[in-house]
């Protein structure tokens, strides 16, 4: 009789997967301050979009500015679109209704507007360093009042290595 063979079990779960993609996503970001990731699938398990912060296509990002203090003009806040409504802007394929987003970064409001506008019913955020502030409280009343579960993404530990 042949020796039986088990599955690895060293494998990644579901959730490190996905972050791991929206940290991926991240790494795509010009921002010199903050890059977020994100990444949108389905049900079953299949990846439906991906985004990260930078400008809208065709802005160039060597002549929008990346300051973070001055005029609201000379800073990229006014220019800047975030990695979750990037992810749902570039998804192309139909209703993102009970959808889930991994995000390197909790929603901003504006972003949980879209999220929720979306039909995405859950978030799974890696870092909440704005925990407090206006921005962060109201997608929290927002994401609550509309059903969207939100939790943190709790890290295991394992170190992934891509080489490119």
């Amino acid at each position: 009789m042949g020796q039986i063979i088990k599955k690895r079990t060293d494998y990644i779960s579901w959730d490190e997967y996905f972050m791991g993609v929206a940290k991926l996503a991240s790494l795509r970001s010009k921002d010199p301050n903050s890059q977020v990731g994100a990444c949108i699938v389905d049900a079953d398990n299949k990846i439906l979009s991906m985004g990260y912060n930078g400008f809208p296509r065709g802005c160039s990002d060597d002549e929008f500015p990346w300051a973070r203090e001055g005029d609201t003009l000379e800073t990229k806040y006014a220019y800047v679109t975030h990695s979750e409504l990037n992810a749902i802007l570039n998804y192309r394929g139909g209703s993102l209704e009970n959808c889930k987003i991994y995000v390197t970064l909790f929603p901003c409001n504006e972003c949980a507007k879209a999220i929720i506008q979306s039909g995405i019913k859950t978030v799974v955020f890696a870092e909440n360093k704005y925990d407090g502030t206006p921005s962060v409280e109201a997608s929290k009343k927002l994401m609550n009042a509309a059903g969207v579960r939100y939790y943190q993404y709790q890290p295991t530990g394992k170190k992934l290595e891509i080489n490119v």
